[in-house]
């Protein structure tokens, strides 16, 4: 590869805080070493599109933008290589990816993404397209990173919910479920579950048994929750769970049967489906919550926001260096 000259930024999958800042770290790095930045609209969406609109990002534009949540560039879980065509059948449509990228006169692309997003830059690195990946992901699961775009922002934001959801448990006398995201990671349950106190932490890496889920909650509330009420016991019970985990004998929970273009079914549900197992097999009653998408809200954190000044930054001195 000669001198880059020219170069797109893209935001791909679910949004996160962290993402805004990066790119700021990534123009502002880039404009000392002469490289002209070319953001591209809603993911690999963007290389897909005939008319190829584009956002061209300089210092003036992005200055403010480390203060931004979600994505400034918008994002979508478009995947060239398995594309809805009009027939409704999934096709590779990874060349017209590669001929907008020289259409644009791209010399490489930052691509700032999870497993799904890196996963085709990966893919279209060994088709010679020149890529750096800038991680992103609030599971904080990609192998071979120390951290990721997003996930102390949700992990304070959990936190904050979990704490919130102690009073009404405590006021009501019942056992408080928290459903938060994470396919097949744990991190953000098990970090915000230790922060928040909460009482079973439930995750994808280690499928649970309810019956020891009642007897811990036996153990801890008595018979009949609430009563005494001059009892040492506590009133409530808070139990945090990652939409992926799952019993031993139990398949995932998901929304609906619908697929997305990676092949990921929409999972959510787990936890209304404990708490109604608790309100039907033993003496308590049992509320839940779905965080859902709220959880990757807001602005970034400082760390996030440090954070994802040096990886954009970083990006740009790996493609000026190739």
């Amino acid at each position: 590869m000669g001198e880059v000259k020219r170069i797109g930024v893209l935001t791909g999958g679910g949004d996160a805080p962290g993402l805004n800042p990066a790119i700021k770290g990534l123009v502002y790095r880039a404009s000392e070493h002469g490289i002209e930045v070319v953001g591209l609209y809603d993911g690999w969406r963007s290389l897909l599109d005939p008319l190829n609109e584009t956002l061209p990002l300089d210092r003036g534009k992005v200055r403010r933008w480390d203060r931004d949540g979600g994505t400034n560039l918008g994002s979508s879980r478009t995947n060239p290589f398995r594309t809805l065509n009009r027939e409704g059948e999934r096709v590779d449509r990874s060349s017209e990816v590669l001929a907008n990228i020289e259409k644009l006169k791209l010399d490489a692309l930052v691509v700032c993404g999870g497993e799904d997003t890196l996963g085709v830059a990966a893919r279209l690195s060994e088709k010679g397209v020149a890529v750096v990946g800038i991680p992103k992901t609030i599971d904080k699961d990609l192998a071979c990173k120390d951290y990721t775009l997003g996930f102390d922002t949700a992990l304070r934001n959990v936190t904050e919910v979990i704490e919130r959801s102690r009073t009404p448990a405590g006021s009501h006398g019942w056992v408080q479920v928290i459903e938060v995201m994470g396919r097949h990671a744990g991190h953000l349950a098990l970090w915000s579950g230790v922060a928040g106190q909460a009482d079973l932490i439930l995750i994808p890496e280690h499928p649970f048994r309810y019956e020891k889920i009642y007897q811990h909650l036996r153990e801890r509330l008595g018979d009949t929750i609430g009563y005494p009420r001059d009892s040492a016991r506590p009133r409530y019970s808070v139990i945090v769970v990652a939409e992926g985990a799952a019993a031993e004998d139990g398949e995932l929970i998901t929304v609906d049967d619908r697929h997305d273009a990676f092949g990921h079914a929409r999972l959510g549900g787990i936890g209304e489906v404990l708490a109604r197992r608790i309100m039907s097999e033993t003496p308590y009653d049992a509320r839940s919550a779905m965080l859902g998408h709220p959880q990757r809200g807001g602005t970034p954190s400082p760390i996030d926001r440090i954070m994802g000044l040096m990886f954009g930054s970083y990006a740009a001195d790996a493609v000026a260096a190739n």
